[in-house]
């Protein structure tokens, strides 16, 4: 199987997935607990970026993350073609 292959079957996989017990499930199999946490580290650092009323460093201290951590999150939600953090966190707003 290509590369491509592996991960569309892997975004079909996340696709699948309908509820936070069966995401949690999947990911615990999926990634280590470090992974796991440099996720959740960084999708809070995304969250705080957001919010907008905070220095890179006291987002830092907040998330546990290290200043190299925020600057890179912060890259991708400024400059990337990407936009996934761009795309959750607009969508959660949206359902708030």
């Amino acid at each position: 199987m290509s590369t491509d292959a592996a991960k569309t079957a892997l975004l079909d996989a996340l696709l699948s997935l309908q509820t936070r017990a069966e995401a949690d499930a999947f990911l615990s199999d999926l990634c280590t607990p470090a992974e796991l946490r440099a996720f959740a580290e960084r999708w809070q650092v995304a969250r705080l970026l957001d919010g907008g009323d905070k220095t890179y460093r006291e987002i830092a201290v907040e998330a546990s993350a290290s200043p190299t951590t925020v600057v890179r999150v912060a890259r991708s939600l400024k400059d990337m073609p990407h936009q996934g953090y761009r795309l959750v966190l607009d969508r959660l707003k949206q359902k708030a």
